[in-house]
């Protein structure tokens, strides 16, 4: 005869059942993720695989030398993808069409230009700079006599005005476009710019330029029949510009260089520069110290060069004192 199982046995069964269900559920699910994985990677390697393929294709529908559509891989046509326009290379950012960047400033330097006194950094005709204790003023057109001054001008002596004054021969002189022939007195004034003495070391002649005398018409100044006599001053010099290499001689007994100048003590200096064989043109250097300073001016026409040209046998006129016109050279009594 069998027993009756226990009472609590069904009870304890279905208690077994309830736990086995929960863990069935739980494989079910991380099967189903597994295999969801399994077909996403499956798919994605295929996606990839047929990207790469297309990818392939394309540079070949690119290098194409007709523009246009290529064939991707897949067969079907591919447009191709628009270029966006590159830059202007030459405009800069935000700057319109046809705007270039402005030129960069010149870094190369100019010498000093010439000038009366001047020295780098010095406007022509002014000696009087800060940082430069001496200022030279220079006369070009200064007559050492009214009858001993002739000039070169390349007009008729119809088109030539009466002969100047010697204060008003600079206008008449650029008026008439002359040059001086023969010989040129120009007259420095040398003074200091400040309460310290100067001592001027030396001057010095400059040619820049020797020609042939030139083939103008010889025009006297003064009026013949006049005393033209004349003094020789003091500090004079003389230049011979036909010389191989001209200097500044000074007068007989008169003094050389060095001479000394303040604020409250200029001096004076005459030149005569003469030329015959030549037409030459010049300029002058100063050469100055003071205490552990020391420079060089140079001495010129507003910036430009002296010139004396020789008379070279030219046909010579002169203005009688009363008449009305110039007159061939020796033909007055």
């Amino acid at each position: 005869t069998q027993e009756p199982a226990p009472a609590d046995t069904a009870p304890a069964a279905a208690a077994a059942e309830r736990r086995r269900r929960p863990r069935a559920a739980a494989l079910a699910g991380i099967a189903a993720v597994v295999v969801a994985g399994t077909i996403g990677a499956v798919a994605l390697t295929a996606h990839l695989t047929s990207r790469d393929a297309d990818v392939r294709d394309r540079p070949a529908a690119a290098a194409s030398p007709a523009p246009g559509a290529g064939k991707r891989a897949d067969g079907r046509t591919a447009s191709p993808a628009p270029s966006a326009p590159s830059p202007s290379a030459s405009a800069p950012a935000g700057a319109g069409a046809g705007t270039s960047a402005p030129p960069a400033p010149s870094g190369s330097g100019s010498g000093p230009t010439p000038g009366s006194g001047s020295v780098p950094g010095t406007p022509a005709g002014d000696g009087a700079v800060s940082g430069t204790p001496v200022k030279v003023t220079a006369q070009p057109y200064t007559w050492e006599s009214p009858c001993g001054q002739h000039y070169l001008i390349e007009k008729p002596p119809s088109e030539v005005g009466p002969p100047p004054l010697e204060r008003d021969a600079p206008a008449w002189v650029a008026a008439s476009r002359a040059v001086s022939a023969g010989e040129q007195y120009v007259t420095l004034t040398l003074q200091g710019s400040g309460k310290e003495t100067v001592v001027l070391d030396g001057l010095t002649v400059r040619t820049v330029g020797k020609h042939v005398p030139l083939a103008w018409n010889d025009y006297a100044m003064g009026y013949p029949g006049v005393g033209c006599g004349a003094g020789v001053p003091t500090r004079s010099f003389t230049v011979a510009l036909d010389a191989a290499r001209p200097a500044v001689v000074p007068a007989p007994d008169q003094p050389d260089f060095p001479f000394k100048v303040s604020e409250s003590e200029p001096e004076v200096f005459y030149v005569k520069a003469d030329a015959s064989k030549y037409d030459v043109s010049w300029y002058l250097e100063l050469s100055w110290s003071s205490g552990s300073r020391h420079g060089t001016l140079t001495i010129d026409h507003n910036g430009k060069p002296f010139r004396t040209s020789g008379l070279g046998g030219r046909p010579g006129y002169e203005f009688p004192l009363g008449g009305d016109g110039w007159v061939k050279a020796g033909t007055t009594s």
